[in-house]
């Protein structure tokens, strides 16, 4: 594919002034694809959660590795919009290795007051226009009701039984998860993703698990000819697996990163991080040709893969003139052959070493001419379906378009955020891996959409609590949990 360049998708009518009640309105940006076109109106918000939160359990909130909002509970009134959403961590703060963190979920409540598309926000409110509030935390558990863990799985598979498959297991015994994006169900039951298996996981409204999905043979990563979960990322005295890498399936740390319903709710979408190790997924440089998995959800505790499609990746360019490829953290279903999809290089934002993202954007994806590999011998582990990172002449890939730079400081400016030096408390943290819709609730502008983006902040804080001890992030970090919010306009999604 072509190099995608990171570029503004926002228009701006005249200089950046100095403060922020002088910058000028911003044109819409629209794409088309297929077809139909879809408006970026710019951010209309922006919010925190503080990093020194700490949960019900007393131990360091970190949120945003999936993102769930609650629909139907929204409401507006008198120009504030009122609701919660479900916000996702992952496996805890594991800087040095992976720790007995029990996964849960995290419900947030919302107030917002959104700032008109291209409008400055008043001054002292640059930040002020999402009020998010942590109101419960739910452990999420096994089959059986007992405590699952973010340990990684070194050695540990949990023997099929019944319809569950084999499933990663820590040398404690407990089941290992680590929870990458939640799509919320009406009957309160949820499908979770993972990266060690990948896994989709169902649970109930409770947070027990229900039934688990295995991907195709192809994704699952093997070790010595047989199923090894291990993601090296070793517990307290424990050691590396044995290779440090898979032989096949899903690489280390990149499982099913993005997940989402269709609007009609007859398909759940899935998305690799990037490619699977024979699709070149094992060099950062050729793990462009990553997959969606397409399943029929007509029976929620037994998915089947109905479609499969190659997704190539955005590349980029980094500060040395190399050639890149942005990892996929997150995506928006808009029908079963189109989906938004954030993608994003890794190391700079606050937080980490590195300042200036290079690449952090949305894009949308469309597979509606793209080649249907499901069930056939691309699914097998021996068959790469881009071997060295090149795609097979048979495979026709899906058509990635730019939507919106996330990057864009014109667009940050007006919130008092930037990308970039200096590295401090208002430059975009490194990951930004969770992100949901939800209506306007405007009749003149029934497409409208507010488009919630929220960042990882992988537990970064300084007065840090997990799993009974304390903890400070390297270098003096403290990472607020953020929002981001977008006006769009999106034809479709709204269910019919």
């Amino acid at each position: 594919m072509k190099y995608l360049r990171p570029f503004s998708l926002r228009l701006v009518a005249a200089a950046l002034a100095a403060s922020a009640m002088s910058l000028p309105a911003l044109a819409d940006s629209a794409v088309t694809v297929g077809g139909t076109s879809f408006v970026n109106k710019g951010l209309v918000g922006v919010g925190r959660i503080p990093a020194a939160q700490r949960d019900k359990f007393g131990e360091t909130f970190g949120s945003g590795s999936g993102m769930a909002i609650d629909t139907a509970g929204w409401k507006h009134d008198a120009g504030t919009y009122k609701g919660s959403l479900w916000l996702l961590p992952d496996r805890g703060y594991n800087v040095a290795g992976t720790t007995d963190y029990r996964p849960r979920l995290n419900t947030i409540g919302i107030e917002f007051a959104p700032v008109a598309p291209g409008a400055a926000p008043a001054a002292g409110q640059e930040q002020a226009g999402v009020k998010a509030t942590l109101t419960e935390t739910m452990l999420l558990t096994d089959d059986k009701g007992a405590d699952a863990t973010g340990l990684d799985p070194l050695n540990g598979v949990r023997a099929a039984s019944g319809d569950m498959p084999v499933l990663p297991q820590a040398d404690n015994g407990k089941l290992s998860l680590d929870n990458e994006a939640i799509v919320r169900l009406p009957d309160g039951s949820m499908f979770i993703s993972d990266e060690y298996g990948p896994n989709i996981y169902r649970f109930s409204a409770d947070g027990h698990l229900l039934s688990a999905t295995q991907p195709p043979a192809a994704l699952v990563p093997m070790r010595h000819g047989a199923a090894n979960f291990a993601s090296d990322n070793p517990g307290p005295g424990a050691a590396e697996p044995d290779p440090k890498d898979p032989e096949t399936g899903r690489q280390n740390n990149q499982g099913l990163e993005g997940m989402a319903m269709t609007p009609d709710g007859k398909f759940l979408i899935a998305v690799l991080q990037s490619a699977a190790r024979q699709d070149g997924g094992d060099s950062p440089s050729t793990r462009q040709n990553t997959r969606a998995l397409v399943y029929d959800a007509s029976d929620l505790g037994h998915l089947k893969l109905a479609h499969e499609y190659v997704v190539p990746l955005p590349v980029f360019k980094d500060a040395k003139g190399k050639t890149k490829v942005a990892a996929q953290s997150e995506i928006v279903a808009l029908s079963d052959k189109a989906f938004m999809m954030i993608a994003r290089d890794s190391g700079n934002g606050q937080g980490v070493k590195g300042d200036a993202s290079l690449y952090r954007q949305i894009n949308i994806v469309d597979v509606s001419a793209a080649t249907d590999i499901a069930g056939g011998p691309f699914d097998a582990a021996d068959k790469p379906v881009a071997p060295k990172g090149v795609i097979d002449p048979s495979v026709t890939p899906a058509k990635l378009t730019p939507f919106i730079d996330i990057n864009d400081n014109a667009e940050l400016g007006r919130f008092g955020l930037h990308n970039g030096a200096p590295n401090d408390h208002n430059n975009l943290s490194e990951k930004w891996e969770a992100m949901s819709a939800v209506s306007v609730l405007d009749p003149k502008l029934p497409d409208d959409y507010f488009l919630f983006v929220a960042n990882d902040n992988d537990f970064l804080a300084q007065d840090g609590f997990q799993v009974g001890a304390p903890y400070k992030a390297d270098d003096g970090a403290n990472v607020d949990t953020m929002f981001l919010v977008y006006q769009v306009t999106l034809p479709g999604l709204t269910k019919k």
